[in-house]
Order: structure tokens, then sequence, then C-alpha cells
């Protein structure tokens, strides 16, 4: 193990660490080491407490590494459930960012294109991952790529191959199944407030087919916000 630790690593001529494990690492490296705080007292943190929970000690992780920490949820199924205002709500809450729905900046309609369906699952693949850059420990996401797909069945009876190409770039921590359980709200995009059921019996079937674990999400505005605040902050242990 120690000749393959010196493959591995540049010829190093002091170690620092704040491990009684660093002077046999050291001295096998060939290297002089020097125990500082050991006590954690300067720096009250090791790679030991980040990883058993990176949220409680986020101040300490590098920018260029929180990315991989960042939970991703998404918020999840047919139109007028309350998506999007969850999602804007809890990223103000959180302090974080949130990606909306992509496809209401590109469309006016729904007399799409096959285009214009891959147009709107690349757009909204790209945005989530420039978010999860920036977000703060966790990013909401109003829709997937997989809402991108049934809607491409839905109005033009057809799926381009890309777009499963497109989900499988994008992990989800946590998916949000929203019911159906509140008003219908007409806007110019939605179209389908006689077909609610169906619409999310086709959500749902989605996820159960992947065996993608969700929470259903009920109840009026308040109650759905109660209950994904209390989730969310079990997720991150606050």
């Amino acid at each position: 193990m120690w000749a393959r630790m010196q493959e591995v690593y540049p010829k190093i001529d002091i170690l620092f660490s704040s491990e009684e494990y660093g002077k046999p690492f050291a001295l096998n490296l060939e290297a002089e080491h020097i125990l500082f705080d050991q006590q954690r007292i300067t720096t009250p943190v090791s790679a030991t407490m980040i990883r058993s929970n990176p949220y409680k000690y986020w101040e300490y992780i590098p920018d260029e590494v929180k990315s991989y920490f960042v939970k991703r949820i998404c918020f999840y199924g047919p139109e007028s459930t309350g998506k999007s205002t969850l999602t804007e709500k809890m990223a103000l809450l959180y302090k974080t960012e949130f990606v909306p729905e992509v496809a209401r900046e590109l469309i006016t309609s729904n007399d799409i294109s096959v285009d214009d369906i891959i147009k709107i699952g690349k757009a909204q693949t790209q945005r989530i991952l420039e978010k999860t850059l920036i977000a703060n420990k966790i990013l909401f996401c109003d829709t997937d790529v997989i809402t991108t797909q049934i809607y491409s069945q839905h109005y033009l009876q057809y799926i381009p191959e890309i777009l499963f190409e497109l989900e499988a770039q994008i992990k989800y921590d946590l998916y949000f199944l929203l019911n159906i359980d509140v008003a219908w709200v007409e806007d110019d995009l939605r179209d389908m407030g006689d077909r609610r059921k169906e619409m999310y019996a086709i959500f749902k079937n989605e996820l159960d087919k992947r065996s993608i674990k969700y929470i259903e999400i009920r109840g009026d505005y308040q109650q759905r916000e109660l209950m994904v605040k209390t989730i969310i902050d079990e997720m991150l242990i606050l």
C-alpha cells in the first residue's frame, strides 16, 4: 500500500495534518510531519464530519466542491397543481436557487413541433446543470424531462430519443408528486382541465415504471407548503 502511495503522490517534503495518522502517513512518504490544531479550535471541522453532514458544515466546503453535495428536488405532476409557486417559495425560504418550467419561456401555445420539444428538453437540462453549480445546499426544480416526454407524447404522439438521453443526465434526490386536489386554474398553456385524473395517473405511472420513489403532496396550498418544508428540514437536518 505504501509503495502505491509513493507512486500516486508527488514528492512531499512536509505534511501538515490534524490527525495522529498523519505521522505514519508522512513517514511512508519520507516527509516531515507537522501536527497542528488537533483539538479543532482554529478550524472546528474534519473531512469525516463534512461527509457525515455536509449541510451542517456547508461554510467549510470549498465552493468548487459544493455542487457535489447539492440535493435536487423535483416538483412534479400535471398542470395547475402549484408546482411553480412551491418551487419559487421554497427557494426563497431556503435562500437558494430554483429552476422554473423553462418551456414557458420558449413557447406561447401548445401548437408545438418536435424541434420545440427538443429545445425545451435541452434548455431544462442545461438550466438545472447551471443552477446546481451555484445552489445553496438544495436546488428546487419545477418539472423535469420526464414531464417533457409526457407532453411530447400527448401533443405529438411521439417522443424523440434525445429526451431519454437528457433524462439520464439529471438525477433527483427527491420527487414531490403533486396531487390534483386543488382547483384547476386556466391560463394560456393549460388546456387539460377536463382530463386531470387521467394526466395524474400518467405522471404517477411514469415514476412507478422507473421505480422512482416519491412523496405525494396533498391538501390546500398552505398544507402543501408546510408538508414540503417539514420534509426538507428533515433532509437538511436543520
